[in-house]
Formats: C-alpha cells, sequence, structure tokens
C-alpha cells in the first residue's frame, strides 16, 4: 500500500520505501543522503503509523461492539439490551468498516484496476460481505443474526496483522537508513590558511578538508598530511583499525582515530563509494527473483482459489439448508483464511534481510540473480594477483647457512635495503615492518650496479646481492633448498658477511594469510577451487601447491581468461573471482562474477557482486548466504501455502458434525499467525 492504503505488489513491499530514489538527486554528496533521509523512512513510517492510528480507534469501538452484539451476549450467558441498540450497533460498526477496513477497501480497487486481485481483494470481499448482510439484517431487509463483533474483530486482526508485518520490513530495510546516517553533514575547509565549517555539498574535487580526531570522515579522498588510525567497520565489516598516511585513500562515513589528518577531496555526490553502497543495496532489494515470481504466480493463484472456494462453499451451505447468515459467515472465512498476505511477504522479507546482512558484512549485491545462482555454484576459479595473494613483493622464505635466526637475517638484509627504491628492496623493507624488526645504522653504504648493495654494519662489511654477482665472483653456495625455492619463480638474493654467504632471502608475490582458510572452507562446501593467472606456471603451481588447489591455468593473457571461463563450464557451474579489471570478460562470462580488491571503487560494472574487505573468505561467505537465503525463501513459501491445506477445509465448514466451526475473526488469527511467523522465521536469517 501507499501512504493512503493503496496495495502494491509483493515484489513492493520492500522496495516501496525507496520509490522516490528513481528521481534526479541534487550533485552534492549529501544531495542523495539528504533525499534519502526525506524519502527512506517518511512513507512507511507514516504508513506504519496510519495502521497503528486506525488498529487503536478500531480496538477501542470494538468493546462496545462486543457487548451490545447479541451473539456475544449469549455466548457469556448476558443480557444486555435498549431501544436502539441495534442501530447503535450498526453506527459503531459502520465507522469500523468504513475507517479501519479503508485500506483494505481502497486495495481491491487497486488490485482490480491492475487485473491483479490478491490479499486485499479477500479481505475486502470478506468484511463487505459480513457488513453488507449484517446491516441488512438490522435495516430488516433479511432474516438472520448479523455478526458484527466478527467483522469488528476481524478487521482489528487485519490491522494488527499488517502493522506487525510492516515492523518487521521496515527493521530489514534500515540498513539503508543506517548507511545515510553514518554520512556527517559538515566538514572542515581548509582555504588560504584558514578552517571553515561548510556543508558536505559545498566540497569540490580538489579541496582540502581537516578531520580531527575522533570525527567521521566527510570525503572520500586522500590524505595529504597527518598519520592516524581510522575505524572503517561501518564501512567493511573489518573491527581493526587501518593505519592511514600521506598518500593512503579515506572513506567517507569512516571513523578518525587518535591523529589529526588533512585529506584532498577525490570524490563527490553519486561517485562517492558510501553513495554507491546504499544505491547498491536499493537496487538489491527492490530486484525480483525467479524465486518471488513464484510467489507472485502462487499469490494470484490462491486468491483465485479462495474467492472459487468461499463462492462454493456458499452456494453449498446454503443449498443445504443452513441459512443465509451460515452461509455467509463460511465464505468470509474461508476467504480470509486463504489469503496470501504471508506468501507476498515470504520472498521479499528474506531478499530484505539477506541483502541488508550482506551489506553490513561487506558483500554487495549488484544482481539479485547471481546471487541466488551462487547456491548452485561447483567451482570457483580465482585470479592469483592481488586476489589470492596480496600482490605486493615481499619475503616468502628466509635460508640460513650459518645458523643465524631468520630474523637476523631480515634485519641485516633490510637495514643494508633502507636506502634502495628497487622493488626487492622496498620487498624486504615491508616484510621487515610487517615483523616489526628494527634496522640497525649502517656505515658506507654502496650500490652495486645491477648486482645489489654493500655497507658496514657494527663494523662488518656486509652484501645482499642477486646470484649473478656469486657466478661472477665464483663464490659457491651448495643449498637444495636454493634450487627449490628458484623452481617456484621466486627471485633469490644473497646475504653476505665478507665473502661469506650466511643467508638467502625467496621474494615473491605474497600469498594472503585469508586465502588458506577461504579454500579450506570452499572445499568443505564440497566445491573445487581453480586459479587463473598470467603469471608464469612455475610461480602458478607453486601458488596452487601451498593452497591446495584442485587445478590451476597458468601463462593465460586477460583476453584468453573468459574462453578457460567458457571451458570449465562445460563440466561445472562457475563463479569466477577477480579484481574487476583485466579480468572483467571472465567476470561477466561465469555464471557468477565476483570482484575482489575493489576497495572504493565499488561500481565494477562487470561484477555481479562485490566484496569490499578484499578477503577471499567472502566468496564462501556469498555462497553460504546464498544457500541460506534460498533455505529460508523455502521454508516461507512452504509455510504461507502448506497451513491453507488443513485451514480451508476447516473454514469450508466441513468438521462441522464434530463440533469444529472457524469465525472470521478465529480465521483472521489464524492468517496474521502465519503472516507474522513467516515475518520472524525471515528475521531469523543469520550469516555466522
Amino acid at each position: 500500500m501507499d501512504g493512503t492504503g493503496m496495495n502494491h505488489g509483493p515484489e513492493d513491499k520492500v522496495g516501496m520505501v525507496h520509490h522516490e530514489h528513481r528521481e534526479s538527486h541534487p550533485s552534492g554528496p549529501m544531495g542523495i543522503a539528504q533525499k534519502q533521509r526525506s524519502s527512506m523512512p517518511g512513507s512507511h513510517h507514516q504508513m506504519l503509523e496510519d495502521f497503528r492510528r486506525r488498529f487503536i480507534v478500531s480496538l477501542i469501538l470494538t468493546v462496545p461492539i462486543l457487548i451490545l452484539s447479541p451473539g456475544f451476549q449469549a455466548f457469556f450467558g448476558l443480557s444486555f439490551t435498549f431501544e436502539g441498540a441495534s442501530y447503535l450497533l450498526l453506527a459503531l460498526s459502520t465507522i469500523v468498516y468504513g475507517y479501519g477496513g479503508l485500506p483494505f477497501l481502497r486495495g481491491i480497487i487497486q488490485e482490480t484496476r491492475d487485473h491483479l486481485p490478491g490479499m486485499m481483494t479477500l479481505i475486502a470481499v470478506a468484511i463487505t460481505v459480513a457488513y453488507v448482510f449484517s446491516a441488512a439484517v438490522v435495516l430488516g431487509i433479511v432474516g438472520g443474526e448479523p455478526f458484527f463483533w466478527e467483522l469488528a474483530t476481524l478487521i482489528d486482526v487485519m490491522l494488527l496483522g499488517h502493522w506487525v508485518e510492516m515492523r518487521s520490513v521496515l527493521g530489514a530495510s534500515r540498513a539503508l537508513e543506517e548507511l545515510v546516517k553514518i554520512m556527517p553533514s559538515e566538514a572542515h575547509r581548509m582555504k588560504d590558511g584558514q578552517t571553515e565549517d561548510v556543508s558536505i555539498d559545498a566540497l569540490a574535487v580538489g579541496d582540502h578538508v581537516l578531520v580531527k580526531p575522533g570525527e567521521k570522515i566527510p570525503v572520500d579522498g586522500e590524505v595529504v598530511e597527518g598519520k592516524s588510525s581510522v575505524n572503517e567497520a561501518m564501512l567493511t565489516g573489518e573491527s581493526k583499525p587501518v593505519t592511514k598516511k600521506g598518500g593512503d585513500k579515506v572513506t567517507a562515513g569512516s571513523i578518525n582515530g587518535e591523529g589529526s589528518l588533512v585529506a584532498e577531496v577525490k570524490k563527490t555526490g553519486k561517485d562517492t563509494y558510501l553513495n554507491q553502497v546504499i544505491e547498491l543495496v536499493r537496487q538489491a532489494q527492490e530486484s525480483k527473483s525467479r524465486a518471488q515470481d513464484l510467489a507472485n504466480r502462487a499469490a494470484f493463484f490462491l486468491t483465485v482459489l479462495a474467492l472459487a472456494v468461499g463462492t462454493i462453499t456458499f452456494l453449498a451451505w446454503y443449498l443445504l439448508g443452513e441459512g443465509l447468515e451460515f452461509a455467509i459467515e463460511r465464505a468470509a472465512t474461508v476467504m480470509v483464511i486463504t489469503c496470501p498476505h504471508a506468501l507476498g511477504l515470504a520472498v521479499p522479507l528474506v531478499i530484505a534481510v539477506s541483502t541488508a546482512l550482506a551489506a553490513n558484512s561487506g558483500l554487495l549485491i549488484r544482481k539479485r540473480q547471481a546471487f541466488e545462482r551462487s547456491r548452485d555454484l561447483q567451482a570457483v576459479i580465482f585470479d592469483k594477483t592481488g586476489t589470492l595473494t596480496r600482490g605486493v613483493f615481499g619475503v616468502t622464505d628466509v635460508l640460513s647457512f650459518a645458523a643465524m635466526e631468520e630474523e637476523e637475517i631480515i634485519q641485516r638484509a633490510a637495514s643494508l635495503e633502507a636506502n634502495s627504491e628497487h622493488p626487492i628492496a622496498r620487498g624486504i623493507m615491508r616484510s621487515a615492518e610487517e615483523r616489526g624488526i628494527s634496522l640497525s645504522s649502517l656505515e658506507d653504504f654502496r650500490a652495486i650496479p645491477g648486482k645489489g648493495v654493500e655497507g658496514k654494519i657494527r663494523g662488518t662489511l656486509s652484501r645482499v646481492v642477486s646470484p649473478g654477482y656469486l657466478q661472477e665472483k665464483d663464490i659457491p653456495v651448495q643449498d637444495d633448498r636454493i634450487e627449490k625455492v628458484a623452481s617456484q619463480g621466486k627471485t633469490v638474493v644473497f646475504l653476505l658477511e665478507d665473502r661469506k654467504p650466511i643467508g638467502a632471502l625467496a621474494l615473491a608475490d605474497i600469498i594472503r594469510e585469508e586465502s588458506h582458510e577461504a579454500i579450506s572452507r570452499l572445499k568443505g562446501m564440497e566445491i573445487r577451487c581453480m586459479m587463473l593467472t598470467g603469471d608464469n606456471r612455475h610461480v602458478a603451481r607453486w601458488v596452487a601447491e601451498e593452497l591446495g588447489l584442485d587445478e590451476y591455468f597458468a601463462e593465460v593473457l586477460p583476453h584468453e581468461k573468459s574462453e578457460k571461463i567458457k571451458e570449465v563450464q562445460k563440466q561445472y557451474r562457475v563463479a569466477m573471482v577477480g579484481d574487476g579489471i583485466n579480468d572483467a570478460p571472465a567476470l561477466v562470462q561465469a555464471d557468477v562474477g565476483i570482484a575482489i580488491g575493489a576497495g572504493t571503487d565499488v561500481a565494477v560494472e562487470s561484477a555481479d557482486i562485490v566484496l569490499v574487505r578484499s578477503d577471499p573468505r567472502d566468496v564462501a561467505d556469498i555462497i553460504l548466504l546464498s544457500r541460506k537465503t534460498y533455505s529460508k525463501m523455502v521454508q516461507n513459501l512452504i509455510w504461507a501455502t502448506g497451513y491453507n491445506s488443513f485451514a480451508i477445509p476447516l473454514a469450508a465448514g466441513v468438521a462441522l458434525q464434530y463440533g469444529i466451526v472457524l469465525s472470521p475473526a478465529v480465521g483472521a488469527a489464524l492468517m496474521s499467525a502465519s503472516t507474522i511467523i513467516v515475518a520472524v522465521n525471515a528475521r531469523l536469517l543469520k550469516l555466522h
């Protein structure tokens, strides 16, 4: 329904909060956020409040209706009447029917216009039949007993059910609101040596902003001054603060730690990471899935079935001589209890919950159907560089030739390489920093062109040199380990003390620690793990053996990757995991394309799913969440349709001879209970 109670299709129950987003947005970064702040909560909260108000008013009026109803009095052995009581009962019931039942009456008009009868049609028909028959009895048009109290309690229960349902949907969709809330509204812009507080909308690319300790970072930018730790948990799900210094990227919405930072604005408006995340989540929550199509068709046929069974029930009991009142009551109960309300909520609410859950875990679903396909994956093919590996050169092996500790070998090598900008030198320095190794003082440093570096550490001449230097100086090294690491395609350098080799370091693109767990988890899910890389076969074999991959493809050029995917697809349903740049054709070709390492560049057009944290373990999380989401959908669909198999016959009165008769109000209670069960079941969806 819209704010006035008009009904939308089941798939819009989640999406209706966000329809206003389809309009054009102001260009500033807060333009989108402000638009969403005004539109997201507004209509849905108003609708929620409208149902709450109608429920309360109807419930209050139901009390005198119950007291004045002859059927209710007889049930409790009471006798209370006065002149004009029946007309007062009619007046109160008319208010409940007109005010409390208005959303359902508007709903049937909309469903009739759309040629798509659904839950509103059933409810509206049921309450209208009950009201018109009862009014006709009071006015002396037909004989029988009115059932105003059944009408009032039916409307009360239906309003309560809708109210509870909307609270559940609103709770599931709140992820978008939470994302919007973390955007600050002002920034400290630095201009001509002065700092001024301005609206985020006033910032332009190239501006410099000051971020004080404890403040939220207002822009996507690059640090130009200062050093601090930044909490990016709300954006990536990673709880550990990340150190930021000159040249590092920062993202709007993350929280600055203990130091001050000056950042240059790099992105504004719809290009900012947070606004892209908000848009992706909105699109995913609104997107229709194959399961949703099934639910919509089931809801349509269930509505047609209810109207047909309701009509047959009425005619059968009336022709059997049970009277007009009983026949109408049975028909109304059938239509209420068959209402596909739970069915309409079964899939959309699971979609809303799973999408929000994924977004909060750094898993951005761009294409809903691809996410659903993830549950059936049989193989995952990883790109190597930057996906299974870190994409940076570092020390992978430390070989000692003179009983020297690994830490000391790295310390000496890093001390010698501290003044060099060579990639090997940077790799050794990076490994020393990661291990927390402090450097020794260096004297008489000198570069050996094309061969290495040398200098004095604690008075001793030391060198870091290439294998070519050893050959040139005829310095022998006898160690089988050298040949082994070299055969893996790693770069090997030697540490000398004077002319004596005391150790060696092998360097390569470092395998992510998380990759081991990622492959282990996927194999535990009976999924084959493969690797596709343009690197040489020696390096590829080393990475594959280290991680225990089932298969690898080496020396594959970027334009050949999609062909390799096609080959594997002849045997398996395949996901490709890559960086979304040179892997774009392969990502498109795969059954599911997953972009990893995208960082703040979330708009990877070729990917179906984006892993914000650049963590390969999240691939297993996506597949697990897809399987759990599908399971929840099936559970909800089974429950939403299954309970009708026994409820409809009871509502029709087949157990009358055993004294089992369901009133319209009890039917409404059962239907609402089914809806609430579906809502609660969806909200119980968890990733871990």
